[in-house]
């Protein structure tokens, strides 16, 4: 397996970005006798930051080493 790519974080990201704005207007409702909770706004933010982190990762090449000694 390849890892998670630039474009599949960022759609993850703005999914979550889409779930926080739905939480936002209502965290709760009932229609037609069937009730639906949102996700918590704290699991939302957690997800925004997770993502958010990765996208920027991926963006500027993968992970950084510094200070390490080449075999």
């Amino acid at each position: 397996m390849a890892g998670i790519t630039e474009a599949q974080a960022q759609t993850q990201l703005d999914e979550a970005l889409a779930a926080h704005s739905a939480a936002l207007s209502s965290q709760a409702y009932s229609i037609a006798g069937r009730s639906q909770q949102r996700a918590m706004l704290a699991d939302i933010m957690a997800s925004i930051r997770y993502w958010n982190s990765e996208v920027k990762r991926l963006n500027r090449g993968g992970i950084r080493v510094r200070g390490a000694t080449p075999t």
